[in-house]
């Protein structure tokens, strides 16, 4: 954040009123882009009220809680993930399986640890008991990536009606969460999920197929989306797909 003023004309959410609304998300600051309001908590009511509106909490250890709603929004449509025809050798050798909601907890630490070049996490003991907790009531979900029997790659997001919004990935083999997010990609688009939200750009995501759309854009798909019935959990993979 660039000064006090600003944290000063977020709106501060209080811990423990999980019916508390959040601001409209056309309020969030242009600079740092997203940075919409500050406190509260993370618990399950407050969290599926936070995705129902594309708001998503993202912050360091020593910061307060802090939730975002960025302009534009980085989104995949699942039919248009792009697969190189590297990768596209990488899955015809099925030298990878792939799973669905069976390692949950080993995924979400293979996301919260280091990283090259990149100190720290914002990937917090209090947001892994957070998302630990969706997963339990189904509303988050893993993509696991195996190689003889080692867990080398996957992903997690939630689910909130027809929509999954993608939170972080991680990678100890070469194409191991492309894998991921193609899997996931095509049973998304198989079970009418039309939308993953990836939250910010970043090159890697840009060359999966992710594209830019306006927040308005977005709200408006998350509100005709979110109230459709999703899929229930846990999932599994399905064989040809």
């Amino acid at each position: 954040m660039s000064g006090n003023n600003q944290v000063q004309s977020l709106t501060w959410l209080r811990p423990g009123q999980t019916d508390e609304p959040f601001p409209p998300v056309d309020r969030a600051l242009r600079e740092p882009n997203g940075l919409l309001a500050a406190g509260g908590d993370l618990s399950l009511p407050r969290l599926l009220n936070a995705y129902r509106h594309g708001i998503f909490p993202w912050y360091e250890a020593g910061q307060p809680i802090l939730w975002w709603s960025p302009d534009p929004r980085t989104v995949i449509y699942p039919e248009n993930v792009r697969v190189s025809r590297s990768l596209g050798k990488t899955l015809r050798r099925g030298e990878f399986t792939v799973t669905f909601d069976q390692a949950f907890n080993e995924v979400i630490k293979g996301c919260a640890g280091p990283r090259r070049g990149v100190d720290g996490t914002w990937i917090t003991y209090g947001m892994q008991q957070a998302f630990t907790q969706m997963h339990r009531t189904g509303y988050a979900h893993s993509v696991e990536v195996w190689r003889e029997g080692e867990l080398v790659g996957g992903l997690y997001g939630v689910t909130v009606g027809r929509v999954f919004f993608g939170e972080s990935m991680f990678s100890h083999a070469t194409d191991a969460s492309k894998v991921a997010l193609v899997v996931l990609c095509r049973h998304l688009q198989h079970w009418g999920y039309p939308l993953l939200d990836c939250q910010t750009p970043s090159d890697h995501m840009t060359r999966m197929g992710a594209e830019s759309i306006s927040r308005a854009r977005f709200s408006a798909r998350l509100d005709q989306l979110c109230s459709v019935p999703g899929r229930p959990g846990p999932w599994e993979v399905e064989p040809g797909i």
